[in-house]
């Protein structure tokens, strides 16, 4: 099997990836509590923890979106996987919103 052909077959499944990552990035960064603490007694200084961090929780959400759709887009197809996480990106990003204006608002 060439390398060309690998990636052609995983293609049409990178937008679908995408929208799981985003949409579980908020969640599954939290988790990332107790590494930050672990990095605070650890010897790197404030800017490298801070890059290792975001780096590890795109790993994580990346991830968590390649196992959301591989297995959404086995049980429903994956067209049906890149819509739901398209829908359940655009649910948090209105959910923020609104949480953000109900602390405007007091």
């Amino acid at each position: 099997m060439s390398p060309e052909l690998s990636l052609a077959a995983w293609t049409p499944l990178l937008p679908g990836i995408a929208f799981w990552a985003l949409a579980l990035f908020p969640p599954l960064t939290l988790a990332l509590d107790r590494l930050e603490g672990l990095l605070a007694a650890g010897p790197l200084d404030g800017l490298s923890q801070q890059l290792l961090l975001v780096a590890c929780g795109l790993l994580l959400s990346l991830g968590g979106g390649l196992l959301s759709e591989l297995a959404l887009g086995w049980a429903l197809g994956p067209g049906w996987a890149s819509s739901l996480g398209l829908v359940a990106a655009l649910w948090g990003l209105f959910w923020s919103l609104a949480a953000s204006r109900d602390r405007e608002d007091g």
